[in-house]
């Protein structure tokens, strides 16, 4: 389980909904938590949950399957080797984080009974250790994004650095906001921005106020993740 009881993982996720706005969706990180602290959060009211490793996640997915509605977000780096079964097991690929990837999970969707949404994951400022798009990368790989037609690519990912101050965090986020605008109006045939998956325990309420859509909370909710 987790330091935190039952009740306050409940008391927790309700006092984060009632300071979202109504078109937030509130993301429970649950990576290295068993599945039973899933089954909480699904009782107070979540259905989305982020997972970042797939195999982890599958193992959950199978405990959990009488919880029919629960909508998987994988948000941690995907390998290509596990590109197939991150198509057939999630709903939302958040960190689609090169042209490459992309087009492999497009091959892996065709023939499948749902089409993946997907965020594309930036990044907007130097951060040796993360992937992702830079800006000029990005707009570069639109044209061949826009026309992988088995995905729904729907948003764009945006994880600040590590120990980044208030205003670097700021920086990232209204850039990412931005760029999805940016792309709006690059006159794409399929690819739409319309969500910004993007804050994290520290820094959500920044990301909030820059115009995110969906926020990724972990530690918020569950207080210290188990090594």
């Amino acid at each position: 389980m987790t330091a935190v009881s039952a009740q306050q993982i409940t008391d927790r996720i309700h006092q984060v909904q009632l300071s979202l706005p109504p078109a937030v969706t509130l993301i429970a990180v649950t990576k290295l938590l068993p599945a039973e602290v899933i089954r909480i959060a699904y009782a107070a009211g979540l259905r989305h949950f982020g997972e970042s490793r797939v195999q982890e996640a599958i193992e959950k997915q199978a405990q959990l399957s009488d919880l029919s509605d629960i909508t998987w977000h994988l948000i941690g780096h995907l390998q290509t080797n596990k590109v197939r079964k991150a198509v057939e097991h999630f709903q939302w690929i958040h960190s689609v984080d090169s042209l490459k990837l992309a087009e492999k999970l497009n091959q892996a969707a065709l023939g499948l009974p749902r089409s993946p949404q997907c965020c594309l994951q930036v990044k907007l400022v130097p951060d040796p250790p993360k992937t992702g798009f830079s800006p000029a990368e990005l707009e570069a790989a639109l044209p061949r994004l826009d026309q992988l037609d088995q995905l729904n690519i729907r948003g764009l990912m945006a994880i600040p650095p590590q120990a980044a101050s208030q205003d670097t965090i700021r920086q990232v986020f209204a850039g990412a906001k931005e760029l999805g605008d940016r792309i709006n109006q690059a006159g794409l045939t399929r690819l739409h921005i319309d969500q910004l998956s993007m804050g994290m325990s520290g820094d959500y309420p920044l990301a909030l106020a820059a115009g995110a859509t969906m926020i990724r909370l972990g530690t918020t909710l569950f207080g210290p993740r188990p090594q």
